[in-house]
């Protein structure tokens, strides 16, 4: 497939939904990159703060110097002002490229401090002194009722500032607004001290760990990080399942999704080793929860969709869909050809003792193009040969659109 061929696998001939829309985040996007990171935030700290309480923390690292460090009760303004800078982030950025690069640099600082609130909790180690402004008084009530003196090192208000500068300066037109949100986003990192939530060595990792997530996410990424969400998801799960609930369950969960993780940053389809439709047993030991959750999905599809036809045909000899139950095969011609492009679902029972091919294609992953130009080879060739073709991914939305769009570009060429 040529460079003139191979434009974005032609789009404009099979509709698929979204393609030709601009690139600005819609809100739906942006609500999920929302709740994804206020359920990770509020797993990881709440977990963090229970544990140390449970445990019953004293210990800190706190320098002697720092007992002389004021208490300035009107910083507690700024430093509530990150949970709305944390909110409004997302409504703030333009494209979805700046929306994935704020939220994954977010759930990446999120999960690591709880990694280390939970394997090294520390305490604060003085209380606040009394307030005579009723104000300040209500306001640190309210910090007092959704924080502890725990969760320490590192700070992630300080690390979250970084975030949200590194973001959102670069969507600000004027000096003076970026001049603004620096002196203020300051404050909010320097109030952690001056309200008595954190010690400088807190404030220290806090620094690092922002910058350790921003160099770490970069901006320009094409294709979804399918990778980061699978280590994202592991790690929540080892904090609850292993380190809090000590759990040889979570243990599996989290080992199984970090493979499912690794095969996704090798780009490797073939991590299954599926051979004739089917999967060995040591491949159901690895992934039984990646396979299980392909399963429920399919069948929640197959439910969902259980109105609509199940198979498209695209031309005489070219139908595509999603896997098929014993049922639905029997709508397909006698002795057609599969092409399969599932890794994740084994072929149906009925459809293994037809003409197979296998093409195990990552979901949710851009195909390189000399795969794709091996399938339509090969739905070429079979087609020549006078044999329908049945071609399909696992739910039928994506990768068989795909490559059906390469075929149909291929033959109008």
């Amino acid at each position: 497939m040529n460079s003139q061929t191979d434009q974005r696998f032609f789009p404009k001939l099979i509709s698929i939904p979204g393609v030709e829309s601009i690139n600005r985040a819609t809100l739906q996007q942006r609500l999920r990159h929302l709740f994804l990171n206020l359920l990770c935030f509020n797993v990881c700290y709440l977990l963090g703060n229970a544990l140390a309480h449970q445990q019953g923390v004293l210990r800190n690292i706190a320098f002697p110097f720092e007992e002389s460090i004021p208490f300035l009760p009107w910083m507690i303004i700024p430093y509530l002002s990150s949970s709305v800078f944390f909110c409004l982030g997302f409504f703030w950025v333009h494209n979805k490229d700046q929306l994935r690069v704020f939220s994954h640099r977010l759930l990446l600082a999120t999960v690591v401090a709880g990694l280390v609130f939970i394997l090294y909790p520390l305490r604060f180690s003085w209380s606040k002194p009394a307030m005579e402004s009723p104000l300040y008084a209500a306001l640190f009530g309210f910090l007092s009722l959704v924080d502890k003196p725990y969760n320490q090192l590192p700070s992630l208000h300080v690390a979250f500032c970084l975030i949200f500068w590194q973001s959102l300066h670069v969507l600000l037109h004027s000096r003076f607004a970026k001049i603004i949100l620096a002196i203020w986003l300051l404050l909010t990192a320097g109030a952690t001290i001056f309200v008595y939530q954190h010690h400088l060595m807190d404030i220290l990792a806090g620094a690092c760990l922002g910058l350790l997530c921003i160099f770490l996410i970069k901006s320009g990424r094409k294709d979804p990080n399918v990778a980061f969400y699978y280590l994202i998801t592991a790690v929540v799960i080892f904090l609850v399942g292993v380190l809090a609930w000590k759990s040889v369950l979570g243990g599996y969960l989290t080992a199984s999704l970090l493979l499912v993780g690794y095969a996704y940053y090798r780009r490797n389809p073939d991590f299954l080793h599926k051979n004739k439709g089917r999967y060995p047993a040591w491949i159901w030991v690895l992934y039984a929860p990646y396979l299980i959750g392909y399963w429920l999905t399919w069948y929640v599809v197959k439910w969902k969709e259980r109105s609509r036809p199940s198979i498209n045909k695209l031309k005489e000899n070219l139908w595509i869909g999603r896997r098929l139950s014993s049922v639905e095969t029997k709508q397909l011609p006698p002795h057609c050809t599969i092409i399969d492009l599932a890794n994740e679902l084994s072929e149906t029972a009925a459809l293994r003792s037809h003409p197979y091919f296998y093409f195990p294609l990552l979901d949710l992953l851009e195909p390189p193009p000399d795969t794709i130009d091996q399938i339509v080879t090969t739905i070429e060739n079979e087609i020549a040969a006078g044999r329908t073709v049945y071609l399909h991914c696992a739910m039928g939305y994506g990768r068989s659109i795909l490559v059906a769009n390469a075929y149909l570009g291929q033959t109008e060429k």
